[in-house]
């Protein structure tokens, strides 16, 4: 089941490498780039639109939990948990974990959420994820890092072990939100940086005086939308998968205009 497509679609997809999934790439500028992801993210509120399905997601399976794969540091998953607990009346509590911890953004999260958001601190493959980690699983800006025999093993494993998942990519994968990008976040990038929290000397350092960080940023993030699965695409990834009977698909975009659309593929038992 899809729903509405962008306008002027970004229709094809392009597999370059991202520095932050090279496992050479020095984590201090990986963990600068994804602490910078999680504050434009959560300041943006660029999964509000996405909230509902995702409440869908949980009322569906009875709980009032979900386990983050593929977390980075964690953007804007504070803001998710706060409206979703306003829209389902109760505290949602969020486990957050990904092949490569960021530690120190999830113990922040942890402390600013009073425990309410949890984290596993060892990796955990989101192509193989162990079945003591049960319940709601998410992805948030992470499924497009996986070229597509890995995305099928993702949702081939949820299927499988018939747990509701719920993927998420911010934006439309359009020309516009591409000439967007270019000609605003390199701009943005230096005017935000000193406000990311927790503050580190070494954002700092490798901001502006060796620009690793703003550099890796755009390179990454110009990959990110090449590489996005549109919900066409991601139709087509589900023929690589073998659903079992009384497990449902469906994909499709919310929101509307540059940078408050979400591409959304969302599996569940009946």
């Amino acid at each position: 089941m899809r729903t509405k497509q962008s306008l002027l679609p970004l229709n094809f997809r392009l597999h370059l490498f991202e520095l932050e999934d090279q496992p050479w790439f020095p984590h201090i500028f990986r963990q600068g780039m994804l602490d910078f992801l999680r504050f434009m993210i959560s300041k943006l509120g660029a999964y509000g639109p996405a909230i509902p399905l995702l409440e869908e997601l949980l009322r569906r399976s009875g709980q009032t939990h979900f386990t983050d794969l593929c977390s980075g540091a964690g953007g804007g998953i504070a803001g998710i948990r706060e409206a979703l607990s306003q829209r389902m009346g109760e505290p949602v509590r969020v486990t957050l974990s990904d092949r490569f911890p960021n530690l120190g953004a999830y113990e922040y999260l942890h402390n600013q959420s009073g425990g309410l958001i949890d984290f596993i601190a060892s990796p955990v493959d989101a192509t193989r994820v162990p079945p003591q980690i049960q319940g709601v699983r998410t992805i948030f800006s992470s499924f497009h890092h996986f070229r597509p025999a890995q995305a099928a093993a993702i949702l081939q494993n949820a299927a499988d072990q018939r747990a509701p998942i719920g993927i998420f990519e911010g934006g439309g994968k359009t020309w516009a939100e591409l000439i967007i990008f270019l000609l605003t976040f390199p701009v943005i990038i230096l005017l935000v940086t000193p406000f990311i929290r927790p503050f580190k000397l070494s954002r700092l350092l490798f901001t502006y005086l060796i620009p690793i960080i703003p550099l890796g940023i755009m390179w990454d993030g110009l990959v990110s939308l090449f590489r996005l699965y549109n919900p066409r695409m991601l139709d087509k990834l589900l023929t690589r998968v073998d659903t079992p009977p009384g497990y449902t698909w469906r994909s499709g975009i919310v929101g509307s205009g540059p940078g408050k659309q979400v591409i959304y593929l969302l599996g569940y038992p009946d």
